[in-house]
């Protein structure tokens, strides 16, 4: 599985930006797709994931209310919508993939990386 991320910049807080990850490589049924971010001089932590049935999702408590993840399985692709942005969640964010049916928070539990793309929010 290959997995491309898209959609960041720089921004100002109180924006609503969308990051795009598109997964290629393979027919994708039992999947769970899902977005971490890492700070600088932080570890890598869990943001939102979703099934590729799109029937269970899950967010982080600092994201939950302001992030949105939904997928297209069309396109093969997963967004993560984000809105009242703080320069609290500056940060690359990567999108990633486990071969599952269940959601999980732990980043041990993803086989699959995007490069990440960064999302800077000025005040």
């Amino acid at each position: 599985v290959q997995l491309q991320a898209s959609g960041g910049g720089l921004v100002q807080a109180g924006a609503s930006p969308r990051l795009s990850c598109v997964a290629s490589g393979r027919a994708f049924s039992r999947i769970v797709m899902g977005w971490f971010r890492q700070a600088p001089g932080k570890e890598r932590e869990f943001v939102a994931a979703i099934t590729w049935s799109g029937d269970n999702s899950e967010y982080a408590d600092s994201v939950k209310g302001r992030f949105t993840i939904s997928r297209n399985s069309a396109t093969n692709m997963v967004f993560l919508q984000m809105s009242s942005l703080k320069p609290a969640d500056t940060a690359v964010y990567y999108c990633a993939a486990r071969d599952d049916y269940f959601i999980t928070r732990d980043l041990r539990d993803y086989k699959y990386w995007g490069q990440g793309t960064q999302v800077t929010v000025s005040s």
